[in-house]
């Protein structure tokens, strides 16, 4: 009845790198595999193009830029957009202060967003036609 297509993937468990508490990082960040922030970053955090990324924020983290991961978990701070091909989780100490882009949103109690919640369905992205401008007579 449900093919694996119809399936989000939940984030995965394996955590490739750390950004400890107390750390601050200035600058655009890319990475592929599992990142953890327990620290701040002043920047964009992106998965590397064509791989999937989980990233996950814990409690004492904070980024002020935009996110555009496969999978996000959010348990701290975010200012800034949040792009999730897959999956969102805001925990319950989320706070983001922008527009959040998801395909499948799994929200607790006390999780906070100061923004747009925007589903983003591909098969809906697929069938939008572009419509040229018209041309002045």
């Amino acid at each position: 009845m449900f093919s694996k297509k119809d399936k989000p993937n939940k984030p995965q468990n394996r955590i490739d790198s750390l950004i400890g508490a107390g750390t601050v990082i200035r600058g655009d960040m890319t990475f592929d595999g599992g990142l953890r922030v327990d620290g701040h970053i002043h920047g964009n955090v992106v998965c590397a193009e064509g791989k999937p990324g989980t990233l996950v924020l814990s409690e004492a983290a904070r980024i002020e830029g935009e996110i555009r991961v496969s999978h996000v978990v959010i348990n701290g701070t975010v200012v800034g957009p949040v792009h999730a091909a897959d999956y969102v989780e805001l925990q319950g100490k989320a706070n983001v202060t922008g527009d959040v882009y998801y395909r499948t949103l799994e929200m607790q109690l006390g999780a906070v967003v100061q923004g747009r919640l925007v589903y983003q369905d591909e098969a809906r992205a697929d069938k939008v036609v572009q419509f040229k401008p018209a041309s002045a007579d």
